[in-house]
């Protein structure tokens, strides 16, 4: 297991190896999906109150970081 941050784990044997939440069978897609679909980070702590509220934004954190890279621009 591959520890990404403190609440961010990649283990090959869990989820297929997508990053996961503190090596529980949520991935970090689970809660970005549930976030663009409208849930409010409360609604999301209320139907699982395995999660707390800092890894919802270990979460964000982790797809804004994966998301960052940088931009070359061609030589005209």
């Amino acid at each position: 297991m591959v520890q990404v941050s403190t609440r961010i784990t990649i283990d090959p044997e869990v989820c297929g190896g997508r990053p996961c939440i503190r090596g529980l069978r949520i991935r970090v897609k689970d809660i970005l999906d549930m976030l663009a679909g409208g849930a409010t980070r409360q609604e999301i702590l209320t139907d699982y109150p395995y999660l707390e509220d800092e890894d919802i934004a270990a979460a964000l954190e982790y797809a804004s970081r994966a998301t960052d890279h940088p931009v070359i621009a061609a030589a005209e």
